[in-house]
């Protein structure tokens, strides 16, 4: 009974930014738990590799490049996804980027890029699948916020936590649209994990596990068992919500 509580066997999961960290450990737990996968990053090339690794595992996978920031790529995406698995019942919000700096040297184009990759992406995939999850009665859709989206970011990092926290927002406002056709809309709010994009060294590194209670950094895989939560029959009473998966560390 436990086991089928968290099975995902018979759904088809889109995930964005799924060639690498968070988005390709939770391409792997959700295939794990017998999930169908269509993965979606930016970089063609670094997507077929991973989605080729995940197929030598004898995972379901289709792979589509797609720039989640133009609404046309999206669409085209989704449609693809459809005529192949023939529903979509799952949509993870993983992609984003990150740009730091002063805002007196973060130019409007950077702005707007940030905006348009971590915000803009994640409304142009919700607007595509709902309709589909409307008509089959079912789906989840989690997207991937940050901490900083609440406690407000390090010096430097204005655009980005603004970015994450209109995505809570977002997450919040579309959960009660949604609720009366049985999809769940939860966003998961991580701390500092470890993957490239934020990858720390030498001092600050140690000092940034020194202000998280548990005393380490997160793992990508940590981030991916609370989205294989979510997305699973256990979570079914949960829409709205905004998982803290941080470490412990407070809210300001």
């Amino acid at each position: 009974m436990l086991q089928e509580i968290f099975s995902l066997k018979n759904k088809v999961a889109l995930i964005t930014g799924a060639s690498r960290g968070i988005g390709r450990a939770m391409a792997e737990v959700f295939g794990d738990a017998g999930a169908r996968l269509a993965m979606v990053a930016l970089n063609a090339e670094r997507l077929a590799q991973t989605a080729n690794e995940l197929r030598a595992r004898n995972f379901a996978v289709m792979d589509c490049a797609c720039d989640v920031a133009d609404a046309e790529q999206v669409n085209r995406v989704v449609e693809s996804v459809v005529a192949q698995c023939g529903r979509i019942d799952i949509l993870v919000n993983n992609a984003g980027i990150l740009q730091a700096g002063p805002i007196t040297d973060f130019d409007a184009k950077d702005w707007e890029r940030m905006l348009a990759v971590n915000l803009n992406g994640a409304f142009y995939f919700a607007r595509a699948v709902a309709p589909l999850m409307m008509a089959q009665k079912f789906g989840r859709i989690i997207n991937i916020s940050s901490v900083t989206a609440q406690t407000g970011g390090v010096s430097g990092s204005v655009q980005y936590s603004a970015s994450k926290g209109a995505l809570l927002s977002f997450t919040k406002t579309l959960a009660r649209d949604l609720a009366p056709h049985n999809i769940t809309v939860n966003a998961i709010a991580p701390g500092q994990i470890e993957t490239e994009m934020g990858a720390l060294s030498g001092e600050t590194r140690q000092r940034v596990i020194e202000m998280i209670p548990l005393k380490r950094l997160g793992k990508p895989e940590d981030i991916a068992y609370t989205a294989l939560f979510l997305a699973s029959d256990a979570a079914s009473y949960i829409t709205g919500a905004t998982l803290d998966v941080n470490g412990g560390v407070l809210k300001r």
